[in-house]
């Protein structure tokens, strides 16, 4: 094989690579509190020692990783006063099966037996200094969440729910639950905390924009193949005058 095929081997792995983010991205377009994903792509240039001058450096096409796409997803309004939208950047810190801190988007809330907050997945969530939140019985069902995250009963706030911010997005990973893993974040206080209650954040995934993604990826596919079918026939062609001079 040849440096050229080599250059559009990477080409199509990385159009592969765009492909299997995209058709994520369709398939959680419903998923609440979803972030959609971008590939993230480097040049990695290699030196040769090639007599001819232009192919004395090579580039190829590297997968960098995967960014995500930090914008809002529609309000999806629930009827359930203690479910929330984080308005604005950061996650709901909650606490995984595992005992360690995960983060979330997808603000469904409720109150478990034990009377503490948590998930709809029945993970903890975390206020204020890492802490859960209590909610005696005979609160249940007359707390409301305000815009700073107070946790409201009858007789004052209960608590605040936190929301935790990361200056790089670039450390937080999907767990595949809907959970995000990360370290490093910073707390936000009450005044830099804005919450929607009464309903959840939708996905930020536009359906439009990834087909038309992913068909740019098809087109770009099938290029690279013509290409190769084209260095394919020169090789051939050179071979068989080669045989007929021999």
């Amino acid at each position: 094989m040849d440096i050229s095929s080599y250059v559009l081997l990477s080409q199509e792995q990385a159009l592969r690579r765009r492909l299997d983010i995209v058709s994520n991205n369709i398939a959680n377009m419903n998923t609440v509190g979803f972030k959609r994903e971008q590939p993230v792509f480097r040049e990695y240039v290699e030196q040769t020692d090639s007599a001819v001058k232009p192919a004395k450096q090579t580039s190829f096409v590297l997968d960098y990783g995967a960014v995500h796409d930090v914008s809002n997803g529609a309000f999806q309004p629930t009827g359930n006063p203690l479910d929330v939208m984080i308005d604005g950047p950061g996650y709901l810190a909650v606490q995984a099966g595992d005992g360690s801190t995960a983060y979330t988007r997808a603000g469904f809330v409720k109150v478990l037996e034990s009377g503490e907050l948590a998930t709809a997945g029945g993970q903890m969530i975390l206020g204020a200094g890492g802490k859960p939140i209590k909610v005696p019985p005979e609160e249940t069902g007359k707390l409301s969440v305000t815009a700073d995250g107070s946790v409201m009963g009858s007789n004052g706030p209960l608590g605040r729910i936190a929301v935790t911010v990361f200056d790089n997005e670039g450390v937080v990973d999907p767990r595949g639950d809907g959970m995000f893993t990360a370290s490093g974040g910073r707390e936000l206080a009450a005044n830099e905390t804005k919450l929607v209650s009464g309903g959840v954040e939708g996905s930020n995934v536009n359906a439009i924009v990834e087909t038309t993604d992913m068909i740019q990826i098809l087109r770009a596919y099938q290029t690279s193949q013509s290409l190769s079918n084209s260095m394919s026939d020169m090789r051939k062609n050179a071979i068989d005058k080669l045989g007929r001079v021999g």
